[in-house]
């Protein structure tokens, strides 16, 4: 949680704020499984999460009578729209798959069920065998409100090949200076590969997710002590042109609409050297039907510059929403979601690449899963534990947070400011022109702050 508690009427405005955003959703999946009164979740449509869809009829035929809504939403639309519907109790959805930002925000708003007891009275359900550090950030008061489906911090994926190649060594724990330096020595124009991909697209969970670690490993910060805006400060200053300038030279074409999915896709499909992002992404990148490189990726942990253990904490995770009509049935689908004969059951049917990661501690455990995953599972795993949202940078900061600050307010701040870092990276305004108006923004939030303490 955020230093200073959440306030609920301005989490509630900021959240219908969202619903205008919401309105133009395009482009969601709705995938009903059967007739009758079904369990509505809404899912983000990354690939673990199709995964699910694919697997469902399993918990259909465990649990005759139960029929289920996949309504499937890119990132950006499922966060508006989740937040819409939750915020103003629409009761659209059974279960909601959110985040470490939203669960302990909306449970102090009394948004969410309490999970707790449903966890500790299923069989062999073992909530405690949940990576601590995510059980800790799903928790408020210390009890959990949402579970977690996968869990990530983020790494750096490079061609092992490519870099032998061209006579270069990938460092365990590599600099942003020798990332930068390897980038400029991969990048072949001609030949259709970029020396290195990075987020552009705007969006508070896109760009800014792997910028914000930058600018903390750099030495910056969103705000001081006192909630004094420091976005055009000269560390984040010097971060920000460092990002912006790595990817305009050595990076992607189209880098200021690329998100996850498309950096994925280039390093899937050889267009790209280097990646970072988030651990998950391995999914992609080892999975012989959606990638030509499989075998060829090296991991390291993020690059740093003057802050080590730079990588972020993040859980896409299951909640369930106090309007509900069907919170034990939701819970039924929850927990199998969620659950130890999940994990197994898609590595033994879609390969043990496929696995969701970083959620329980008992996967690393699994013999298939730990030769599967040896090349990227304990790093995983290391880069989770390294991780500090109460200290993401170099100096004192009155929030928590790593890629994101746990503030109600960072929806829509972050979205603001991630459009103003996605037009410096597309070329229309320079970084300082970026972060001078983000500034503005970022003021506005912090006055607020200062004058209700």
């Amino acid at each position: 949680m955020s230093r200073h508690s959440p306030r609920r009427k301005r989490t509630l405005a900021l959240a219908v704020s969202a619903v205008l955003a919401a309105g133009g959703c395009a482009g969601a999946g709705t995938f009903t499984s059967g007739g009758g009164d079904p369990v509505t979740i809404a899912i983000v449509s990354n690939s673990q999460m199709r995964d699910a869809i694919t697997l469902s009829s399993e918990f259909e035929r465990e649990n005759p009578g139960t029929t289920l809504k996949f309504v499937s939403l890119s990132e950006n639309e499922a966060r508006a729209k989740i937040t819409a519907s939750v915020a103003t109790g629409g009761g659209e959805f059974d279960v909601v798959m959110i985040s470490n930002y939203e669960t302990p925000q909306w449970a102090e708003n009394g948004w969410l069920t309490d999970l707790s007891a449903y966890a500790r009275n299923t069989p062999g359900y073992d909530e405690q065998d949940f990576i601590p550090s995510l059980r800790k950030s799903l928790s408020y008061q210390g009890a959990m409100y949402s579970v977690p489906f996968y869990g990530e911090s983020s790494f750096l994926m490079y061609r092992k090949d490519l870099l032998e190649q061209a006579g270069l060594t990938m460092p365990a724990e590599p600099t942003w200076d020798q990332v930068a330096a390897a980038a400029a020595k991969l990048d072949d124009p001609a030949g259709g590969r970029s020396g290195i991909c990075l987020r552009g697209k705007p969006g508070w969970g896109e760009s800014l997710a792997p910028l914000n670690t930058v600018i903390n490993t750099f030495g910056g910060r969103w705000f001081d002590e006192n909630w004094h805006a420091q976005l055009t400060s000269p560390e984040v200053v010097r971060a920000v042109e460092f990002y912006v300038d790595l990817v305009r030279t050595h990076g992607q074409p189209g880098a200021a609409t690329s998100g996850f999915g498309e950096c994925a896709t280039q390093l899937a499909q050889g267009n790209t050297a280097m990646w970072y992002d988030a651990t998950s992404a391995v999914s992609v990148l080892e999975d012989p039907a959606s990638s030509k490189v499989v075998g060829k990726i090296g991991y390291a942990l993020a690059p740093v510059r003057e802050k080590p253990n730079s990588g972020w904490l993040y859980t896409w995770s299951l909640g369930i929403p106090k309007t509900s009509d069907k919170p034990d049935a939701a819970w039924k689908f929850v927990s199998w979601m969620t659950g130890k004969p999940y994990i197994r059951m898609v590595g033994e049917r879609l390969g043990w690449s496929h696995v969701p990661p970083g959620s329980r501690q008992s996967t690393y455990q699994i013999p298939e899963y730990r030769e599967a995953s040896k090349a990227y599972g304990p790093l995983t795993l290391s880069a989770m534990e390294g991780v500090d949202p109460e200290h993401p940078g170099t100096r004192p900061v009155p929030y928590t947070g790593i890629q994101f600050l746990t503030i109600p307010e960072f929806q829509d701040l972050g979205t603001r400011v991630s459009q103003q870092i996605s037009a410096a990276v597309a070329g229309r305004i320079s970084v300082r022109a970026a972060l001078d108006q983000a500034q503005q923004y970022a003021e506005v939030v912090g006055r607020s702050y200062r004058e209700s303490q």
